[in-house]
């Protein structure tokens, strides 16, 4: 699939915010129960913007923390998750932004690009990574279900919310 110049400079005018998103959206640390909390907000948060229909996973180091399924999904959508999660932690970057960075130089192919299976990895948005301030890329936070930019924003929103109130307690 060939991209138009256009499809490529809107890509290439996010890539900024997307990198700036990774910057700011780290935890000073993450638990297990860390994970049940963030898991339970996003399941809150696309409930509240009346999405049904997504699954939400949270890994780090290889374990999963949390997982649900709303109503409405599919192993599809488990399929999407594991292959974003592979994507996150084997590039250290949200699965958005691999997949806009490829569209930005008119790219839609992770296997010539970065020597992957499309079959294990997805460079569709809603996969973030799970970074600690100070050691880096630890798992996933990861969203299905949506159009890539929404998946995205939920989590996102999600995290951004999470850490929000975790710096405001004593």
């Amino acid at each position: 699939m060939s991209l138009s110049q256009e499809q490529q400079q809107e890509a290439a005018a996010l890539l900024p915010d997307l990198l700036a998103e990774e910057k700011e959206l780290q935890f000073s640390r993450f638990t297990n129960d860390d994970a049940l909390t963030l898991g339970n907000r996003l399941t809150q948060l696309a409930k509240a913007w009346n999405k049904g229909g997504v699954t939400i996973s949270i890994t780090r180091n290889g374990q999963v923390l949390f997982q649900h399924a709303m109503a409405g999904t599919s192993v599809d959508n488990e399929n999407w998750m594991r292959r974003k999660t592979n994507t996150v932690v084997r590039l250290q970057h949200s699965s958005y932004y691999i997949g806009r960075s490829l569209a930005a130089k008119g790219e839609t192919d992770m296997e010539r690009s970065y020597k992957v299976s499309m079959v294990d990895y997805a460079c569709h948005g809603g996969g973030f990574p799970l970074l600690i301030r100070n050691v880096g890329c630890v798992g996933a936070i990861v969203v299905s279900g949506l159009k890539q930019a929404e998946d995205h924003a939920l989590v996102v929103q999600g995290i951004r919310e999470m850490i929000q109130s975790m710096e405001s307690k004593p």
